[in-house]
């Protein structure tokens, strides 16, 4: 197996992804320039938090008409293991591979600290690993992560299963208080109803060891080698 991590400019969680699948899960893995439209060879591609193309316009506007896009889309609709954390969720959203959009944080403010979240979802490629409504805590670090969907999409994304994370409080109760952002219904990340891909806010990278100040990060990457271990 061999994963992908996408590199757009202004890319800045790009390394710290690449460490986790290289010397943390010990799996293969290359970057991909945002110019190269040959996947051929991977089996997940990730798109890494930062700030692409500077976030002009709005986060993953511009990156949303990379080359490697129409690539990751195509590697997408044949079943590959997609993943887009934060900048990376930005794009997926901007690219119509996940419905919805995002909107600035509800106090205008960039948050950089850490939250909790209750796993909604365990049929995914991404969190098998975790337990069905599990709470676990990783670090946030944007300032356009207030989630939206019209009332129908919303709808639709609760009935099939696909809001993948909640934002909640260390007891797993999902309140105003415990959203960062003001994201609808406390939406920290939704897979597409086929459910491989999967984008989140948080930053598992960031916490994949206790090293940094916690772990709950590592079964996101270990369901999808899993994953991709039952698929060979």
């Amino acid at each position: 197996m061999k994963f992908g991590v996408v590199v757009f400019p202004g890319s800045n969680c790009d390394a710290d992804v690449f460490y986790v699948v290289r010397d943390v899960l010990e799996q293969p893995v290359e970057y991909i320039w945002h110019e190269h439209t040959d996947l051929s060879g991977f089996d997940c591609i990730i798109l890494p938090g930062g700030f692409s193309y500077g976030d002009y316009l709005r986060a993953g506007a511009i990156a949303r008409f990379a080359p490697v896009m129409p690539a990751i889309g195509a590697f997408a609709a044949e079943g590959g293991l997609v993943l887009g954390i934060c900048n990376g969720f930005q794009i997926l959203l901007e690219a119509g591979l996940l419905p919805g959009a995002m909107l600035r944080n509800q106090s205008l403010r960039f948050r950089c600290e850490w939250v909790h979240m209750r796993v909604e979802q365990t049929d995914t490629p991404f969190t098998s690993e975790y337990r069905s409504e599990q709470i676990v805590r990783m670090p946030i670090a944007h300032g356009e992560g207030n989630y939206y969907a019209d009332a129908g999409t919303l709808a639709d994304l609760e009935r099939r299963g696909q809001i993948v994370f909640r934002y909640c409080d260390s007891q797993g109760r999902v309140t105003a208080a415990a959203n960062p952002n003001g994201a609808l219904a406390n939406i920290a990340g939704i897979c597409n109803e086929q459910r491989n891909v999967v984008g989140l806010m948080p930053h598992p990278e960031r916490c994949s060891e206790a090293l940094l100040g916690g772990s709950d990060g590592r079964p996101l990457w270990q369901s999808a080698v899993h994953a991709l271990v039952a698929a060979a």
